[in-house]
């Protein structure tokens, strides 16, 4: 699989917004367009992670979900962390 560039993280994010809402539980942003925010963006973050760790692009449809997973957890901790504690 060549590299995905940034469209392909942001597609690969969709999917990967929901499942990280699985591990970081429903305190965070909750909603299908929220979801896919976070999704999105943490598809880049996990892009720019893959890139900064193995300094080539990730090959297979696997490791890019895997990175994108990784990269909307981030994203919903960093807005949890912002929100603070008031959100219930």
């Amino acid at each position: 699989m060549p590299d995905l560039g940034v469209f392909g993280w942001i597609i690969v994010g969709l999917l990967a917004g929901g499942i990280s809402g699985w591990f970081v539980g429903t305190k965070s942003v909750q909603g299908c367009l929220p979801t896919l925010v976070v999704g999105i963006l943490g598809g880049i973050v996990g892009g720019w992670l893959a890139t900064q760790i193995n300094n080539s692009p990730v090959s297979g449809f696997l490791g890019a979900l895997a990175f994108a997973i990784i990269g909307s957890i981030v994203v919903r901790l960093v807005l949890r962390a912002i929100e603070g504690g008031n959100r219930r």
